[in-house]
């Protein structure tokens, strides 16, 4: 099964515990409950809410669209360079090898280099993405949506259709795709694995010795390129609210477990045993930490209204995220400096950081109720 970087179970269930605990916590015992206020008719974010600074969230949203924009023009090119040298070769990816390796090689490593970059472009920016009900389809789209093989509920909401015509229905999200054509992780039921090749000339094809299938490495770099661009666009006019705020650090600070989960079963602790077709290139803690990076610009941006509740217990908060982050680039310094985690210790340590993630999640949902401000589920 080729795995996902969805959180929509997990955060249904954290969502509905939240609500069930602030349900109970609201107003003085005895004192009856008015019905709320239907979200659609709400015109202004409740005053206690003011406090909320967010230019800097959406600042750092347009300065890493725009880089990701940046990566998927540039892969886009590197992708077309590639189809057309197969093509001259009438697609034949043994004769392209044997005739072209001194080109194929070096534009192949070139895409790989490009794509290790462009990676954290998007998950430093994750959390606002995923977590904002107006911008999270792009988050199924890029990084997150299952194929329709998989799990139709979770599919992307795109086609790719390749050069020949072919149609490839629903086949997961785009840095999968592109990921598992460069190192040859694709699922066997896309069908377009490509051909081993010994790209580095040791006399053995290892892991990511891969001449990708040229037909769809540039569909998909096209199609991402195109979703890249919609994202700066919705981005460039989004503008964030506090609602919008604490509901991106409720959804997605409380999704370790399921992130530790992917980083178990990959190359990073499974090594050549991993049964993950993804992640395997770049380290999932490593998309964690940049994950909670950006959490922690939204949280500076709704920081100013909880402190007007409780400045301690703000500052607390704030101390809590930013200890849970350190604690994932401890780990990912451990683990580039040499350590080979066990799946037991990967299952001890995503237990400590969920536990971590939904105390600070739990923290913030009970700051928005006291606001008034609304979690969108």
């Amino acid at each position: 099964m080729w795995p996902t970087r969805t959180h929509s179970l997990a955060v249904i269930v954290l969502l509905f515990t939240f609500a069930v605990v602030l349900s109970a916590c609201a107003g003085d015992d005895g004192e009856s409950q008015q019905p709320s206020e239907p979200p659609s008719s709400r015109t202004t974010e409740p005053p206690a809410a003011a406090g909320a600074e967010l230019a800097g969230v959406k600042a750092f949203l347009g300065g890493h669209t725009e880089k990701l924009a940046g990566f998927t023009e540039e892969f886009g090119t590197l992708a077309a360079r590639y189809y057309e040298l197969a093509e001259a070769e009438n697609f034949d990816l043994d004769a392209l090898w044997a005739r072209q390796n001194r080109t194929v090689g070096p534009l192949l490593e070139q895409m790989k280099a490009a794509w290790v970059e462009g990676n954290p472009y998007y998950e430093r920016m994750e959390g606002i993405v995923a977590g904002t009900p107006s911008l999270a389809e792009y988050d199924v789209i890029i990084d997150a949506g299952s194929s329709a093989a998989e799990d139709p509920e979770s599919a992307v909401p795109f086609d790719l259709t390749l050069p020949d015509g072919t149609v490839l229905e629903q086949p997961g999200n785009l840095f999968n795709l592109t990921e598992g054509a460069l190192w040859g992780t694709l699922p066997e039921q896309i069908g377009r694995l490509g051909a081993p090749a010994d790209l580095d000339g040791n006399g053995e094809t290892e892991f990511g010795e891969v001449l990708p299938d040229p037909g769809l490495l540039l569909a998909a770099s096209n199609t991402f390129e195109r979703f890249a661009g919609e994202l700066e666009e919705a981005g460039a006019a989004w503008e964030p609210t506090p609602s919008d705020a604490f509901t991106a650090i409720v959804v997605m600070v409380p999704t370790m477990s399921e992130y530790f989960g992917q980083w178990k079963v990959s190359r990073f602790v499974a090594g050549d045993a991993a049964g993950s077709e993804a992640f395997n290139v770049v380290s999932r803690l490593s998309d964690i930490h940049d994950i909670l990076t950006g959490l922690e610009v939204i949280y500076e941006g709704v920081e100013p209204a909880v402190g007007r509740l409780d400045e301690d217990r703000a500052a607390q908060t704030r101390r809590e995220l930013s200890d849970l982050r350190a604690f994932i680039a401890q780990l990912y310094e451990r683990e580039t400096a040499g350590k080979r985690f066990t799946a037991e210790q990967a299952d001890v340590l995503g237990s400590e950081a969920q536990e971590r993630a939904t105390a600070i999640a739990g923290q913030v949902s009970q700051a928005a109720a006291q606001l008034g401000v609304e979690i969108e589920q």
